[in-house]
């Protein structure tokens, strides 16, 4: 029996692609049309055929189409004889050419370089002036594509007629260009003087009119709005202005929006506004309302994925608003969404930067965080393909581990301050070189923390443990931790010094070595520091060495009486002066010591303090108010007159 009749295989996908390629260059002008909708309906959303597309050259076979169509329009224009058949059909070339264009740019942005490099952009800007309404729909709509990408070729506001056109584009009635002039904006306003020159134009009332209108121009409105106000507080002002309409308002009222992207856009613009200037923007229930949307949003399908990067935006660097977040429970409602596995690359980045921004500087919480037990999810999210959600995965652990150092530096503190067994243990344990490591810290309240550690430890110890300790941390490092930007770091580590030298001889010799060089970083700090506490420890360093040999006072008379200053007033005579009564008390303890009677050179330093004034001060703080003062003064007075010093 013969056999039964079958059907041709289908041609090969690639086969029909190139097939479809073959058709774009038809001499009929049905066929291109054809081909334009087949093709245009086979990469909408879908980026691997856009990319077997671009890879069999369809992106120049369609401008090609584009370019040609858009002469013969031009032509026809000109006064060529055209039927009104042939000017439809060419239209709708136009208009399918340049929404295949603008498929292939859409979120895609390889398809945005493949467009740009085929000439495209030019012919679909002319197409903005074209007579058939649909025609400039299409080409804007594309245009708008392209302009989402960081590929699009930035606009100039400030050459020529630039802010004319995009003026122009503003005033259209045509939603798609309206919504392409904002894109301009958005992706072109980069400096204060573009933004200023576009506010002073008038664009800001424009788009703050668009607000009123559909879901598209709304959102268009609200990014280029956020582009001019963001970090520029005069513009701002402008916006908040009531002759802009009550922008402000409009704006605020738009975060109760049905559509969920609206919410999302008039939130960044908000949050826009407080990063930027944040006296426009004070209201408390405002500010709470905006971390309550921004939670609501995070279940939202369309923006889910956005939404923790706002809500980093509004809380990072600001304690107050943490404190907010923190009483709304957004901690464990990130932490809930962390266990609704699996949770997409792009959301989960901007969950683990909005848990690092709130664990940024709150301890309570990172205690909420770890007691959530949600450190798993954060030490899982380092193995992502993703390089982004490992680097925000390595910043969340940096800030949460942060609260684990400094909880227990604070705990080694307490532990080695009082008992020389713990302090033994401890350097027996290596503890002292990790300490040193941690005071090298680029976070300055681990700095301080591990520098008061080195503190304690060398309260009351033997001069052979200071060495040990000073041998790891070395005199530079140390002198570095003197001078350290931050003041608290400053105080500790005067404060550390002065346990170094304090007791005999031997221990004061340590601010002498390589030729003193802690006793200059601590005169240094004298003379240039404000704050009253590292003022006090560095007169205590200074006390401490002033118990010692003549040597050593002659050494610190050197450093408070510099020979170069002598017709400026001394950092002595200010001290004394303070309204610290810590400070004057710190200062009347090294005169104490500097004027002791029994030292071979007291009566010279006694000579040198009555020349700076130095003794007469003394005097006048007998009757100081604070007891201290008044004894230690009454006692370096005493000392003076014994040195043969109180006839004057």
């Amino acid at each position: 029996m013969p056999a039964s009749a079958s059907s041709a295989p289908p041609p090969p996908t690639h086969s029909r692609r190139e097939d479809l390629i073959g058709r774009l260059s038809s001499s009929s002008t049905e066929a291109k049309l054809k081909a334009l909708r087949d093709l245009k309906n086979q990469i909408i959303g879908n980026r691997t055929k856009k990319l077997c597309f671009l890879k069999l050259g369809a992106v120049p076979s369609v401008t090609s189409i584009l370019s040609s169509s858009s002469a013969t329009a031009a032509a026809a224009a000109a006064g060529s004889v055209c039927s009104g058949n042939d000017v439809e059909l060419n239209d709708s070339l136009i208009i399918q050419s340049a929404a295949a264009i603008g498929s292939f740019a859409c979120g895609f942005d390889d398809g945005v370089k493949a467009v740009l490099d085929a000439g495209a952009f030019p012919l679909l800007l002319r197409l903005i002036s074209y007579p058939n309404d649909k025609v400039v729909g299409a080409a804007a709509r594309s245009l708008k594509f392209i302009y989402q990408s960081k590929l699009a070729p930035r606009y100039d506001f400030l050459q020529g007629n630039n802010m004319e056109f995009i003026q122009s584009l503003l005033n259209s009635e045509n939603e798609n260009v309206t919504g392409l002039g904002a894109s301009i904006i958005t992706h072109s306003c980069w400096t204060s003087m573009e933004q200023k020159a576009l506010s002073d134009a008038g664009i800001i009332k424009k788009l703050t009119c668009m607000l009123g209108g559909s879901v598209t121009q709304k959102d268009a409105s609200l990014e280029s709005l956020a582009t001019i106000l963001k970090g520029n507080p005069e513009v701002i002002s402008k916006f908040t202005e009531p002759e802009n309409g009550g922008a402000l308002g409009t704006v605020t009222e738009l975060t109760k929006d049905k559509n969920a992207r609206t919410r999302l856009l008039a939130c960044i613009c908000l949050i826009v506004i407080k990063n930027s200037a944040p006296s426009c923007l004070q209201d408390l229930r405002i500010k709470t309302k905006l971390i309550l949307i921004l939670l609501e949003l995070l279940d939202d399908d369309q923006v889910g994925d956005e939404a923790p990067f706002a809500l980093s935006s509004l809380i990072a660097e600001k304690e107050d608003l943490q404190v907010l977040a923190f009483e709304a429970n957004v901690i464990d409602k990130l932490v809930n969404h962390l266990r609704k596995a699996p949770v997409l690359s792009r959301r989960l980045e901007g969950i683990l930067i909005a848990l690092a921004n709130m664990c940024s500087r709150l301890e309570r919480c990172r205690d909420r965080l770890l007691s959530l037990e949600a450190m798993k999810f954060v030490t899982d999210a380092l193995s992502q393909d993703s390089g982004e959600v490992r680097a925000a995965a390595c910043v969340c652990l940096k800030n949460v581990s942060r609260s684990v150092k400094v909880s227990a530096l604070d705990a080694i503190s307490n532990i080695v301050v009082d008992f020389l067994a713990h302090k033994t243990m401890f350097m027996k344990c290596g503890g002292v070189k990790q300490l040193v490591q941690l005071s090298k810290s680029m976070d300055a309240t681990i700095r301080v923390k591990a520098v008061c550690a080195l503190r304690n430890l060398t309260f009351l110890v033997s001069d052979k443990c200071k060495e040990e300790i000073l041998s790891e941390l070395t005199q530079l490092t140390l002198r570095s931790l003197i001078c350290d930007p931050e003041a608290c770091v400053q105080e500790q580590a005067l404060a550390l010094v002065c346990n170094l030298v304090d007791g005999p001889l031997d221990s004061i010799q340590h601010v002498f070595a390589e030729d003193a060089l802690l006793l200059h970083a601590v005169g240094q700090q004298l003379q240039s520091a404000s704050k009253a506490e590292v003022l006090i420890q560095g007169m205590y360093v200074f006390t401490n060495v002033a118990s010692g040999n003549e040597v050593h006072k002659e050494a610190i008379m050197q450093e408070l009486f510099p020979p170069l200053a002598n017709e400026c007033e001394s950092i002595m005579s200010k001290f004394l002066h303070s309204d610290d009564s810590r400070l004057r008390t710190a200062a009347v303890w090294a005169l104490v010591n500097l004027t002791f009677p029994s030292s071979s050179g007291a009566f010279g330093r006694v000579m040198k303090l009555r020349n700076a004034g130095i003794v007469s001060q003394l005097k006048n703080m007998v009757n100081d108010p604070c007891l201290d003062v008044k004894l230690r003064a009454r006692t370096a007075l005493g000392q003076s007159i014994t040195s043969g010093d109180g006839s004057t």
